[in-house]
Parts: C-alpha cells; sequence; structure tokens
C-alpha cells in the first residue's frame, strides 16, 4: 500500500514544523525568558522537548515497539484530530461509541458514516462492508474495548475489515490494558494501513492529556506534519515518564480495578431489573427500566454516573471505581430499583 495516496494533496506538500534542540550551555534562540520556576523539577521558562524523545523511547520500550513508531499527542482527541487532518474524509466507525470520531470529522468538514453495532454489541459486517464499498472511507475508527458498551469487538472481524479496507484502520486501544484479549500492535508490520492508539488516560494519568500513536513509519511522518509544535507540555512528559517507570505500581492498580469490575457485575447481576454488560474496559454499562430515575436518584445521593439513553437506550454506565466508591454505588443502587 502506498499511504502518500490516501494522504491529502495538502498535507503532502507540508514540511513537519522543526523545532531543533541543539545541546548547550545557554539557550538563546527560542525567545524564551531567563526566569522562570521549577516544578517538579521541570523549568517553567523553557519550551517542552517537541519530539518527546525520552517519553516515546520509554513508552515504545514497554510496547516492544520502535520509537520512531510511536508519535505523541495531546489526549487522543488531538490524534484523532490530527489523523482527519491528515487523510482527510469520508469517516467511518460503529455506533454507538467513542463520539469525538464524529464530532472531530464534521469539525473539519469532512463526511463521516456511523454504522450500529449488532444485538450482541459487536461489529455488523454486513453494515460495514457496504459501507465500505459505499463511501470508500479514507479512515475506519473502531474503539476495542468500545466506550460506551464495554465489550471487545471480534478479533475476526476486525481483521477482516483491516483485510478489506483501503484506507486507514484506527484500532482505538484506550481500554486495552483492562481486557483479556491481546493487542493489535504485533500485527503492524503485517498490515501497513492499520494504526493503533493509546492513552494514559485511563491509568490513572487523564490529569496530564497524554496520548499515542503507534504507526508504521510513512504514516507517523505524515502525520507528524500537522502535529503542531509543543504539543505536549513539559510537565506532562515528566509525570508520564516518572510514572511510566513504575511499572508494578500500574499493574497493581489495573489489577484492582479489574478485581473490582468483576465484583461490581457479579452484584449488579443479583438485583431485580438491572442488566449488567459484560465489559472488558474499566466501566460496566447496564440496562434499567427507568434510566432517568435511576441517574437522578443517585444524583441526589451524591453518586454521578453516566446517563448512555442516547447511545444506548435504557442504558446508564458507571466507572470502577476503589471499593469504598463502589460500596457506596451498590448501596444506593438497591435502594433505587
Amino acid at each position: 500500500m502506498d499511504i502518500k495516496k490516501l494522504v491529502k494533496p495538502n498535507v503532502l506538500k507540508l514540511k513537519a514544523y522543526q523545532a531543533g534542540e541543539i545541546p548547550c550551555k545557554v539557550k538563546l534562540d527560542a525567545n524564551e525568558s531567563p526566569y522562570g520556576f521549577r516544578v517538579n523539577n521541570v523549568p517553567t521558562n523553557k519550551y517542552p522537548d517537541p519530539e518527546a524523545k525520552e517519553l516515546r523511547k520509554l513508552f515504545a520500550r514497554g510496547l516492544k515497539v520502535r520509537a520512531e513508531n510511536v508519535l505523541h499527542g495531546n489526549g487522543s482527541d488531538e490524534l484523532i484530530y490530527n489523523l482527519i487532518m491528515t487523510f482527510g474524509g469520508p469517516v467511518l466507525y460503529p455506533t454507538p461509541t467513542f463520539s469525538m470520531y464524529g464530532i472531530i470529522a464534521q469539525a473539519l468538514g469532512e463526511k463521516f458514516t456511523g454504522v450500529s453495532l449488532d444485538e450482541n454489541f459487536d461489529l455488523d459486517m454486513n453494515g460495514m462492508n457496504k459501507q465500505m464499498i459505499k463511501s470508500k472511507p479514507k479512515l475506519i475508527f473502531l474503539s476495542s474495548p468500545n466506550n460506551p458498551t464495554g465489550n471487545s469487538f471480534s478479533s475476526e472481524r476486525i481483521l477482516q475489515i483491516i483485510q478489506r479496507s483501503k484506507g486507514m484502520v484506527v484500532i482505538d486501544e484506550a481500554y486495552q490494558q483492562f481486557s483479556s484479549r491481546k493487542s493489535f500492535i504485533p500485527l503492524l508490520n503485517k498490515h501497513k494501513n492499520l494504526v493503533i492508539l493509546r492513552t494514559l488516560s485511563k491509568i490513572g494519568l487523564a490529569g496530564i492529556r497524554t496520548g499515542f500513536i503507534i504507526a508504521n513509519n510513512d504514516i507517523i511522518n505524515e502525520v507528524n506534519k500537522v502535529r503542531l509544535p509543543f504539543n505536549l507540555n513539559s510537565l506532562s512528559q515528566k509525570v508520564a515518564i516518572d510514572k511510566l517507570k513504575k511499572t508494578r505500581e500500574l499493574k497493581s492498580r489495573i489489577s484492582k480495578i479489574i478485581s473490582e469490575r468483576k465484583r461490581l457485575f457479579n452484584e449488579m447481576s443479583k438485583m431485580d431489573g438491572i442488566r449488567p454488560f459484560p465489559s472488558d474496559a474499566n466501566f460496566i454499562l447496564f440496562r434499567v427500566n427507568n434510566p432517568d430515575k435511576i441517574y437522578r436518584g443517585l444524583l441526589k445521593r451524591g453518586v454521578l454516573i453516566r446517563n448512555m439513553k442516547a447511545f444506548a437506550g435504557g442504558c446508564l454506565r458507571v466507572t470502577v471505581g476503589t471499593p469504598a466508591e463502589n460500596n457506596i454505588f451498590i448501596k444506593n443502587l438497591v435502594q433505587l430499583v
């Protein structure tokens, strides 16, 4: 596959912004103030590393890929924006799913289409195939595990889409760490049109807005052209590096969330009028007879969850919290059903 044939003509003509980092004792080339503060040992008066070299290298090592196959972003939202900016539309995705795929496509003036999931919240291959033939999408976004349904899509169906697509297939693995399913990262060398999205937001670092694209070099090079300079600030880079080095702590916290997710699911399954759906993510989607009543009732008791009736009729979504938070949610939910 010749990736450049899919890239928007105006992006092909671009050259990536080069913010050169030349080692020196006195840096006076970027109109920076000579006076600043140090927060967590980070100088605030100097621009961040534009290439996030140390962070990308560390992140890549954990995934067993090369740093040049990783591109950093200010959260997954910015990376989705950059992908659509680079390749353009049409954009295709299943529904319900992460709303930003459609919102960003619309904001950029690109065509976009959603194909409803099947009754098991899996990919409707008949519908997806029809739209792939009809609209010839340049970008297909597949969130697996999916938000808000929580399930992972069939690996076989995802592979079919990758193989049949004439455009980029972006698998958003924001919740992959909570799933027993394998990542699609090992397939990058086999499928040149495959792109993986990852984020640190779901593992305790949402406040630093840090995400990554993992893809082949030719894709990374093109997307890097539209990346804004210094897009990931120094504090975010420093915190991310520090926390990614603490792999044992991160894995322990993920394990706790998975354990609590199982406990929540079991407790909710025992309740009349509640139907929780199996989840591979850090949340549970559940169906109730009167979602507005349950939602408002929990909110009055100080428990805020997500009302998903606009995406999945009759459903609510609860994020897995600490054991104490989950106990409060269960206690109040029991009183409302």
